[in-house]
């Protein structure tokens, strides 16, 4: 027993069983944690860090559909010694949704690492032709839910960190061109998938400084900086056939370019065993069940609606926890950026978001302001029937209860994607009436869970050297839609182009944060005829008012991406170098 012990040696097992327990205590506190850098456990846990994800149908393959998750956020190029790379003990999946009837996923992508050195006795990363964190990774498949999974590439190829010249051009170093090691690390799966796992350029763009410097975004007093440019991202991107993707008993080819059948919600997660058991050396056990310590579907939603006390179990739960979990629904029916965008609250605070306000008389009575009724005193009125507000359409889905403004714009985007159902179509054709037939331009609801990215497959791509391409994507497709000749003659469903931008999926090009602020400024809901208050149609019949050509223009000065993307899979530009890049 202890106290038979010398006194040195009681102490010391005392110390290691103190490191071992606070260890296990910490790793399980960790565990508790949440997705993207957004949250405040998740931070602790770079390597299980998801970033952004994407899903869009290939311009170049119309066949298939490109899935991006990305993973480790601000990845220094220059990071080493100890260079960024996948973790091991994490499983990385990408989840697919594709049928409402059926709880849960239907489809799920599974990426395991294992890392090794190939010559641990020097400190350089590469020498000499060996690599040291060098990842290869094992790549399963499930199509029934989970249940069961079907390995499809084995020793997947990681390609290593474009550290410099010398570590990869010289002789001294891997001899080889980094783009021969990017476009190599290109696997075809034994199931019809292009794979790619590797470091990349972070595709995203946002003025980080300023947007959380309370909303100074474009700066009012200075320069707006993209705050991720010449950053790195680990990727795990997938190109699939649409045919793998298709819900059971959904038509090879779809009926419209808006089939309801071709609707698919994408998520991506990263989870750790529950316990990890610290020993002496570099040694570590891992035990217990897989816990989900990350997740993301739309953009920014943590980020920019979650409050921080929430930001941690929102991220611990599956998009179909919110289905029961209702606590969340309130950031969306009275989202905290929407006081700013009021000037009867905070609006005054903000300057940057001047040009962003949202209706309070729109024709003439509806407010959605917060606190407000929105649409609400619609409720019961013969006017929504048929609707997809009516009752006996979705239920109380859409117009839940008074003081909810929000319920039929912003909580729907994010929970359950749009319907081509009145009122959910361009205010073309409607005769100022916004419960009226108008011109159809979104479908892609899937009311089977939360946050997800819904994307509707049959929906072309637009061509990325279309002199429409926007990277507004639906807010531009509305736009074209309402003012655009021939566009805005007829009411027919038809392709307009950046039909395939987000909302209805995610494209690497696409501006998502300026589309979300306009979106909380109610540009939905003047797309669909609920016009912004300066709309007077006894004094001019064209409801494009200062107000929505604000919203229109408004941007948050970072519009682009600092590297441009490529023209073929995987579309991502290669990982900035360690010896070029001067922060």
């Amino acid at each position: 027993m202890e106290f038979n012990l010398p006194l040195e040696q009681a102490v010391r097992r005392r110390f290691v069983l103190l490191l071992l327990i606070t260890g296990a205590l910490l790793f399980t506190i960790m565990l508790n944690a949440s997705s993207h850098r957004e949250a405040p456990l998740i931070s602790s846990d770079p390597l299980a860090d998801n970033t952004d994800l994407y899903a869009f149908r290939s311009p170049d393959n119309p066949n298939m559909i490109t899935i991006i998750a990305n993973y480790i956020p601000g990845e220094s190029p220059y990071g080493g010694p100890n260079y960024y790379t996948f973790g091991e003990n994490i499983r990385y999946e990408i989840h697919v949704d594709n049928d409402a009837s059926v709880p849960g996923d239907e489809i799920t992508y599974r990426f395991t690492f294992n890392v090794i050195n190939e010559d641990p006795t020097t400190f350089f990363n590469i020498r000499l032709g060996k690599q040291n964190q060098k990842a290869t990774y094992t790549l399963e498949r499930s199509t029934d839910g989970g249940a069961s999974f079907q390995t499809i590439i084995s020793d997947g190829i990681v390609p290593p960190n474009n550290i410099g010249p010398r570590s990869i051009e010289s002789g001294a170093g891997l001899n080889a061109t980094y783009a021969s090691l990017f476009n190599g690390a290109i696997m075809d799966a034994s199931t019809g998938e292009k794979v790619f796992a590797g470091p990349v350029d972070d595709p995203f763009f946002v003025d980080l400084g300023g947007i959380f410097d309370l909303g100074n975004a474009p700066r009012q007093d200075g320069l707006n900086r993209d705050g991720l440019a010449k950053y790195n991202v680990h990727t795990l991107a997938i190109q699939v056939p649409i045919s793998t993707l298709l819900k059971s008993g959904a038509p090879s080819t779809p009926t419209s370019i808006l089939d309801p059948d071709y609707v698919i919600g994408v998520w991506a997660s990263a989870s750790r065993p529950a316990i990890k058991t610290l020993a002496r050396g570099d040694q570590a056990s891992y035990s217990g069940d897989w816990v989900q310590v990350s997740r993301i579907g739309m953009p920014l939603t943590n980020e920019a609606v979650m409050p921080i006390g929430d930001k941690d179990l929102w991220n611990r739960c599956t998009p179909y926890d919110e289905i029961t979990e209702t606590t969340w629904d309130e950031y969306f029916y009275n989202p905290e950026l929407a006081l700013y965008m009021d000037d009867s609250q905070f609006g005054g605070a903000v300057p940057a978001f001047a040009p962003l306000r949202i209706q309070s008389a729109s024709l003439g009575s509806f407010d959605f302001r917060n606190g407000q009724d929105g649409l609400y005193g619609l409720k019961g009125n013969p006017a929504l029937d048929g609707t997809a507000l009516d009752d006996a359409v979705f239920g109380t889905l859409l117009l839940p209860a008074p003081g909810k403004p929000r319920s039929v714009d912003l909580w729907p985007t994010f929970h359950t994607g749009v319907p081509n159902v009145i009122p959910y179509q361009l205010a073309t054709g409607k005769g100022g009436n916004p419960l009226a037939a108008g011109k159809p331009f979104i479908n892609n609801f899937l009311p089977n869970g939360g946050d997800m990215l819904r994307l509707n497959m049959a929906v072309p791509a637009t061509p990325r050297d279309d002199a429409n391409f926007s990277t507004l994507g639906l807010v531009q497709a509305a736009a074209i839609g309402l003012t655009v000749a021939p566009f805005n003659t007829t009411t027919d469903l038809e392709f307009i182009p950046n039909m395939d931008g987000f909302p209805n999926g995610r494209r690497l090009e696409d501006d998502v944060t300026t589309i979300e602020l306009q979106a909380v400024a109610g540009v939905v809901l003047a797309a669909v005829g609920l016009w912004y208050d300066d709309y007077d149609p006894a004094s001019s019949p064209s409801p494009v008012t200062s107000d929505l050509l604000g919203v229109l223009t408004y941007n948050t000065g970072v519009v682009k991406n600092d590297a441009p993307f490529t023209n073929s899979f995987p579309y991502l530009a290669m990982p900035w170098r360690g010896t070029s890049v001067n922060q």
